[in-house]
């Protein structure tokens, strides 16, 4: 506290020999001889100029007294400062007034000094205009402290402007940017960083609300996202650049978002200029913006800058970085680092690293440090851990303490968990929670609740919300429930999405929509060159690729009938070893037609013992032509008994027609897919503080 204090004391003396001392001698003064405050030349010592000055002082001169008493007074001397501060101050030496306030104040007489230094800051001195400013800010009396921190802002005094500045941002005022600027010009780091904030703040709230990197959300203000990395704010294209401390009348018309680019592009010159000043919380900004921006090599080194002057949440995104570009055991390093200077985030990233090597008794001691550190993140990461060890008592513990603090994904695996033990009553109020907080999950798994109540309204309602933020499996729900109501626009937009984000059956599904529009092709003629893949083509060999039964005995008939048996065949023969009984089918009719009849018999024998009655009647016609219908007969009657026990088999066997290639379908849809139902509660068990950061 001494320390701070004499810091701060520091401050103001340093300014008065450069400013009171020379450009404030007394009117009358002229036949004395105005001391220099420093030396005469580079090879004078400090001892050499207190000699000099203390000659001048015994001789009365007026200003070697006060440059002497400012001298003792840096120094710490306050017992051989105060004789000589009191003497200049009588002759009316207004730098002299404002130091022994400084002096006063420091031996803990804060009334006497604020006495002197009005009567200094009367007589014109900025310094202790400052100093009484600040004054009246600690005792709480604002208008005062206003008018004084102004009256040394307007003489051009950059802390005297930075204070002013804080006490307007404190209230909320816009004029302090103005000061900002004024004390960032005059190379005020931490003036040149708020500034930063300030700009960055007016530019993004314009349209999309508060600004989004920072050391701590340090994040609201300055903000982390659930993974604890700094967001970057998306910087806009580069425009103009904001020039005043009040918003200039511009010539010509600018959007939001060059005027919004132009604001940003300045808030990072200021951070660059506070960071090159050795503002730390400014370099790890700087590197937010550089890494959002691509430019990882710099990013880093201003990270690293700030990591070494002490900056934990620097430390914590220099080893995200390396993490990232392959180097753990050096992102480890700058966890460890950070973690041990309190970094919660960093803690959790160590956690993960040790589960993901196996190491669950390490793990689970990091994410308990991260929630010691204030993290939610850790707490959540121990209900994960301890629910893959089936340490499920443990594991509702930690989700429902990171559910409280407010931890949306937390809420969800807590209902997920509660609804896996039976207790849907307690479960549906934790979806609700997580799902009006923002949990894309959460709404996904209100949507399969209302959906098994066969309340597909307000299913739909939830799917919808869960698709319109991204997720892959509500849209495809909404496409399928598009699709039962007739509105193939709407289904066919929603399936793009869910394939696009890599749900087979979407790409399915997209697939036969499109398929169903396609004109029927007309006759084949020999020479003719092939058409090239239709898109509808594409989506079901993209669904076939991800091992989608149906789309690979779809893709198998669109080859046969391009020609390309050999293709077909493979594309059968996976999906009947998949468990097909179309492509089982298929694989047959094909094997058949090159007289391969005995492997042909074995696939049909598989889809008839499935279900497809086709197959069975194939197996007979093939029996009765060997002559073995005696035994035909009673392999029918052992593969179709089962078949016609079942309305519905009965319904497909009756469905058998001459196509070669039937059925676009194998019927390996689950039930709830048919019915247009997600099969799954949805929970992503992957640690917070690492995967999802971006």
């Amino acid at each position: 506290m001494q320390r701070h204090a004499r810091n701060a004391a520091d401050e103001i003396i340093e300014a008065v020999p450069a400013v009171d001392v020379a450009a404030d001698t007394p009117a009358g003064t002229g036949t004395h001889t105005v001391p220099d405050p420093g030396p005469d030349t580079e090879a004078e010592t400090e001892a050499e100029t207190e000699a000099r000055h203390r000659k001048a002082a015994e001789r009365g001169d007026t200003d070697a007294m006060s440059a002497l008493g400012a001298l003792l007074l840096r120094r710490g001397d306050l017992a051989g400062a105060e004789p000589f501060l009191r003497a200049a101050t009588a002759e009316g030496d207004r730098a002299a007034a404002n130091n022994l306030g400084v002096l006063l104040h420091q031996r803990g007489y804060p009334d006497e000094a604020a006495g002197w230094w009005r009567v200094a800051a009367v007589a014109g001195s900025a310094p202790a205009a400052h100093a009484l400013g600040r004054h009246h800010r600690e005792r709480g009396d604002e208008p005062a402290a206003e008018y004084w921190l102004r009256q040394a802002a307007e003489q051009g005094h950059a802390l005297g402007a930075y204070a002013l500045a804080d006490l307007l941002e404190h209230r909320s005022d816009v004029g302090a940017e103005r000061w900002f600027r004024a004390a960032a010009e005059q190379g005020h780091r931490e003036a040149a960083y708020r500034l930063a904030l300030a700009l960055e703040r007016r530019a993004t709230e314009s349209y999309r609300g508060p600004h989004a990197y920072g050391p701590a959300a340090g994040r609201p203000g300055h903000a982390y996202d659930t993974a604890g990395r700094l967001r970057a704010a998306d910087t806009l294209r580069a425009g103009d650049r904001a020039s005043g401390a009040a918003r200039p009348e511009p010539a010509a018309p600018r959007t939001a978002e060059a005027a919004g680019a132009g604001l940003l592009g300045e808030a990072e010159q200021w951070f660059r200029q506070a960071a090159a000043r050795g503002h730390r919380r400014a370099a790890l900004h700087l590197g937010a913006i550089l890494e959002h921006r691509g430019e990882l090599k710099e990013a880093g080194r201003w990270y690293l800058s700030a990591a070494k002057e002490g900056e934990a949440k620097a430390a914590c995104a220099l080893g995200f970085l390396l993490r990232d570009a392959g180097d753990e055991e050096s992102a480890a390093v700058w966890w460890l680092r950070a973690a041990q200077d309190g970094d919660g985030n960093a803690a959790n990233a160590l956690g993960a690293l040790h589960a993901a090597r196996g190491e669950q008794q390490t793990a689970e001691r990091w994410y308990r440090a991260a929630m010691d550190a204030g993290d939610v993140n850790g707490a959540y990461n121990l209900g994960l851990l301890c629910a893959a060890q089936d340490r499920l008592p443990q594991a509702e513990q930690w989700y429902r303490r990171a559910a409280y603090a407010g931890h949306r994904e937390a809420a969800n695996a807590l209902a997920v968990l509660l609804l896996q033990a039976g207790d849907a009553g307690g479960a549906e109020p934790w979806f609700s929670k997580a799902a009006e907080a923002g949990s894309v999950d959460a709404a996904f798994n209100l949507g399969i609740i209302h959906a098994g109540r066969d309340d597909d309204r307000t299913a739909l309602v939830w799917y919808e919300r869960a698709a319109a933020a991204g997720h892959t499996e509500a849209a495809l729900q909404v496409g399928i429930a598009a699709l039962r109501d007739g509105d193939e626009q709407t289904a066919e937009r929603h399936l793009r999405c869910a394939a696009g984000g890599g749900s087979a059956e979407a790409a399915f599904r997209l697939a036969t929509v499109l398929d169903a529009r396609r004109p029927e092709p007309g006759p084949v003629v020999l020479g003719a060159p092939v058409d090239q893949k239709t898109e509808c083509e594409e989506w079901y060999e993209r669904a076939a690729q991800q091992g989608h039964r149906r789309a690979q005995v779809r893709v198998g008939m669109l080859a046969a009938g391009r020609g390309d048996l050999a293709g077909a065949a493979r594309w059968y023969r996976e999906a009947a070893e998949a468990g097909s009984r179309n492509g089982a089918f298929n694989l047959g009719l094909l094997l058949a037609r090159e007289g391969n009849e005995r492997e042909a018999a074995l696939w049909w024998t598989r889809a008839a013992r499935a279900g497809h009655g086709r197959a069975a009647l194939r197996l007979g016609l093939l029996a009765a032509r060997r002559g073995e219908l005696l035994i035909t007969q009673r392999s029918q009657v052992q593969i179709l008994s089962p078949l016609l026990s079942s309305p519905k088999a009965r319904i497909v066997s009756r469905r058998s027609g001459p196509s070669a290639f039937p059925g676009r379908g194998d019927g390996s849809g689950t039930r709830a897919r048919e019915a247009g139902r997600a099969p799954l509660l949805r929970q992503e068990g992957r640690p917070s503080s690492v995967v999802g950061r971006r």
